[in-house]
């Protein structure tokens, strides 16, 4: 039978949650299903139908991204893609993807989607780039900060849930426009993000929520009471700060809970932590991949951020999925703008779009990519001039996993 790709309307929910959550191993549950509900954009979500069966799909959630330049923009974020065991390789995801990237081209909306892979090998084949990282840190109980650390007199105290939510939502919305990677966040993604269920919990504690007057910090504790004593394990979620000694108030507070043997956090791959502590090599780090960017329309996506220097270059770019993009484009910043337009020029660096999208949030250096035989240079000096120039001022970080 003909597989049919269609949108999906608010009655396919159920069916399309079970099926992705059969994706990844896992079991379809009720309040899981209303979570959803609130994150859930028919008319953004595509299925594929083996008659009347749906057998996979992916959504796209409408969100905004903050790009170098501290600048806010609309993103495709892309969610939920899942095929039903039994159906591989029968060209479903393949579908799902066309239809998000094609019809965002088409429809002129987010001219970039960004996702979380499950799989690394999966999505670059459909244009995506590795652009951000987090490092998973570690640090053991009571790790001494360096002199000279200023943590204020203001009180760090524990709340409840529900006082603490208004003051995290506020300051984190402060903070959103100058942090690379951040996505806005609706009452429903903000439900999501701290979900709190038993089945959210994998076996540690319920979420702890501390506040001190400028940020916030989120945490759980996982058990481990040993014949010595307690060596708990203290696993952040969260923690933002509107100011460096704000922040560093919270850290302290978390490294000095009682009780506890070593705190565990997913932060960003340039969290100044390490550099508080008077030892840094305490600082147990370790670094995986966190955001994919697809470049959806190179001469639309490349002028919505600012850029780290000048530079006119032609950029010979292929994209066998999205093919609108590919061919010759000068590319030229002139204090931190960008414009974009299509040339016939000799090119000066050779790419694909996975290796744009790549470094599109100033995370990645396209000098990098190169010594990854990813990118070339044709005309001699033009690729370290490119690179510098799509450097951000911070490390890209996507503190959700969506």
């Amino acid at each position: 039978m003909a597989l049919n790709l269609r949108t999906l309307t608010a009655d396919d929910l159920p069916e399309f949650q079970r099926v992705v959550n059969s994706a990844f191993l896992s079991d379809s549950v009720e309040d899981q299903l209303e979570r959803w509900r609130g994150l859930f954009e028919p008319d953004r979500h595509h299925a594929v139908f083996d008659g009347d069966e749906l057998i996979g799909g992916g959504g796209i959630q409408s969100r905004e991204i903050t790009l170098p330049g501290a600048r806010p923009t609309p993103v495709a974020a892309v969610t939920s893609v899942g095929v039903k065991p039994g159906h591989r390789r029968r060209g479903v995801l393949t579908r799902v993807m066309r239809a998000q990237l094609h019809g965002m081209h088409e429809e002129g909306t987010e001219a970039i989607a960004a996702l979380w892979a499950s799989e690394a090998a999966i999505y670059p084949r459909f244009g995506y780039g590795l652009a951000a990282e987090f490092t998973r840190l570690e640090v053991p109980h009571g790790a001494k900060f360096r002199p000279g650390v200023a943590t204020g007199g203001e009180r760090v105290r524990e709340v409840s849930r529900d006082e603490a939510m208004p003051v995290m939502k506020a300051v984190y919305e402060d903070l959103r426009p100058s942090r690379t990677g951040w996505l806005s966040r609706t009452d429903a993604a903000w439900d999501h993000h701290l979900a709190d269920t038993e089945r959210d919990r994998d076996g540690l504690s319920a979420y702890r929520y501390v506040l001190h007057p400028q940020g916030y910090a989120v945490y759980r504790i996982k058990a481990d009471w040993q014949v010595r004593g307690p060596r708990n394990e203290l696993h952040v979620r969260e923690i933002a700060a509107r100011t460096d000694e704000a922040y560093a108030a919270l850290y302290r507070y978390l490294l000095d809970v009682d009780m506890v043997g070593e705190l565990k956090f997913f932060t960003a791959s340039d969290d100044p932590g390490v550099h508080l502590l008077e030892d840094s090599r305490l600082a147990l780090r370790g670094r995986s991949d966190s955001l994919w960017v697809r470049i959806v329309d190179v001469d639309r996506a490349l002028p919505l951020r600012r850029y780290l220097s000048d530079v006119d270059v032609v950029l010979e770019l292929s994209d066998e999925f999205c093919p609108w993009n590919a061919g010759r484009w000068r590319f030229t910043v002139k204090d931190g703008e960008a414009t974009v337009q299509r040339v016939d020029d000799d090119p000066d660096v050779v790419l694909d779009v996975q290796a744009l999208g790549a470094a599109y949030l100033g995370g990645t250096r396209l000098a990098t990519l190169a010594r990854a035989q990813r990118v070339s240079e044709v005309t001699a000096g033009a690729l370290n001039a490119l690179s510098h120039a799509l450097l951000g001022d911070r490390e890209p970080h996507c503190p959700e996993v969506f």
